[in-house]
C-alpha cells in the first residue's frame, strides 16, 4: 500500500500555499518598518501643526503644536526657537527663559504674570510666547 500523506485523505483540510522564505522576509521587513517609522525617538519632537494669521497690521499671531517623546522627567518646551524636551521643573516653576527658548542673539524676559516669555532682537523686534 502506497503511504498517502494525512492532508492527503482529509477532504476538509485546504493546503497553504507554498510562499519562498524571501516573500518573508519582506513582509516582517515592511512590517517593523511600519512601526518603527510611527514612534518618535526618545528625547525628540516634531512639529505637527503651524498656523500663522497675519490679518492684523504689524503683528503675526503662529500657533504651533509639536509631538514629543520625552524621557522621565522631562516635558515638551522650546529651546532655540524649536520644539524640545525640557525639564519638568522649569514648566512646574514657569521659569521659561531656563530652557533658553530663544535664538542666540536674542535676550529672554519673563511674562510680568509668568504665563509666558518674549524673545527682543538686537533690532528692537519683540516676540512674545504665551504657553497654553
Amino acid at each position: 500500500m502506497a503511504s498517502v500523506s494525512r492532508s492527503a485523505r482529509r477532504k476538509d483540510v485546504t493546503r497553504w500555499p507554498r510562499v519562498s522564505s524571501t516573500f518573508w522576509v519582506v513582509v516582517l521587513l515592511t512590517a517593523l518598518l511600519v512601526l518603527y517609522c510611527g514612534q518618535l525617538a526618545a528625547g525628540t519632537c516634531e512639529i505637527v501643526t503651524l498656523d500663522r494669521d497675519s490679518s492684523q497690521p504689524r503683528r503675526t499671531i503662529a500657533r504651533q503644536t509639536a509631538r514629543c517623546a520625552c524621557k522621565k522627567g522631562q516635558i515638551a518646551g522650546t529651546t532655540r526657537a524649536r520644539p524640545a524636551c525640557v525639564d519638568a521643573g522649569i514648566v512646574r516653576k514657569r521659569q521659561w527663559c531656563e530652557m533658553v527658548p530663544c535664538l542666540e542673539d536674542e535676550g529672554c524676559d519673563l511674562l510680568v504674570n509668568k504665563s509666558g516669555w518674549t524673545c527682543t532682537q538686537p533690532g528692537g523686534r519683540v516676540k512674545t510666547t504665551t504657553a497654553l
